[in-house]
């Protein structure tokens, strides 16, 4: 295999019919890490919408516990990526996710703004920091991949493109960004998280964190009162990921496929973890359920 061979692939494929396999591909083989990363950043950046921040500083989960939450999010997400949103395993992670939400009272809004996040950020991280670009077959079939999740968890006037995503995303931003401290202290707790990842933990706690300011953009910043970073900061964070996806353009291509619980950062079960067990449970729970089909409808899933 050639370091486009697995471009190829995609690009043979189509973005529709063929989506779960177009982003397992991308998330499994081509951009693992740079997904992982993005996706990180996709999550982060719902903390600078007051009523998200706040409600996960409420809860507690994401301060008291910031380790394991950010382990089962990925878990989860991943559990879906790897497995297919109509296969077991991964219905029972979609059935998770819907019963942790509907603990709590979450807009739609809110929900497909998260769900925003999911589709865009990456694209504009790859756009920026790949090794290689996103194809357009690869940005309309993570969209079309989300929308799919999204209806899932039932989420009502899901975009249908990822240029309109992308305009969801940037117009909610707009009108919803702003400082909260409960957010600020759920970013602020995820943030030291970040500075205990390997090789993060080998560098100084504020190093890490001016880094991360440095690939923030200003209005993120501006949500957090976080400091602005200069422009030797930015030019130096940017040229480090960008030397790294240099590095990665010259290496042969993975031919095994990457899972988020293979990550040094995901510390939370050494012992392994069943997926139906991921995750917060209302009290009295975890109790047992009917494991879910691939037949399942989605009214099934949204319980």
């Amino acid at each position: 295999m050639d370091r486009y061979a697995w471009a190829r692939r995609s690009a043979s494929l189509d973005p529709e019919a063929d989506a779960e396999q177009i982003y397992r591909i991308i998330a499994a083989y081509e951009f693992p890490w740079d997904l992982n990363q993005s996706l990180g950043f996709a999550l982060f950046r719902t903390y600078a919408v007051p009523s998200i921040g706040r409600l996960l500083f409420e809860t507690g989960e994401f301060t008291e516990r910031t380790q394991k939450r950010y382990d089962d999010t990925g878990l989860l997400l991943d559990a879906v990526a790897e497995h297919g949103l109509g296969s077991d395993v991964g219905r029972s992670a979609i059935r998770r996710i819907n019963r942790m939400h509907g603990m709590y009272d979450i807009s739609d809004a809110d929900l497909r703004y998260v769900l925003c996040t999911f589709v865009v950020v990456p694209i504009r991280w790859l756009d920026r920091f790949g090794w290689r670009k996103l194809t357009e077959n690869e940005k309309v079939a993570s969209a079309n991949y989300y929308r799919e999740l999204g209806r899932l968890m039932g989420i009502k006037d899901i975009p249908v493109t990822h240029q309109e995503f992308a305009a969801s995303l940037d117009a909610y931003e707009r009108e919803h960004f702003a400082f909260d401290e409960g957010g600020r202290a759920v970013a602020d707790a995820t943030l030291d998280l970040m500075t205990t990842f390997p090789p993060n933990d080998r560098a100084p706690r504020q190093l890490i964190r001016r880094f991360s300011y440095a690939l923030m953009d200003e209005p993120l910043l501006d949500a957090f009162h976080y400091p602005r970073p200069s422009a030797v900061e930015r030019a130096v964070a940017a040229g480090a990921i960008k030397a790294r996806s240099a590095v990665v353009r010259r290496m042969k291509p993975r031919t095994e496929p990457f899972s988020v619980r293979d990550l040094p950062s995901i510390r939370s079960y050494p012992d392994g973890y069943d997926v139906e067990q991921l995750g917060t449970f209302a009290p009295g729970c975890p109790v047992p359920h009917a494991r879910i089909t691939a037949a399942a409808p989605a009214s099934e899933v949204r319980a």
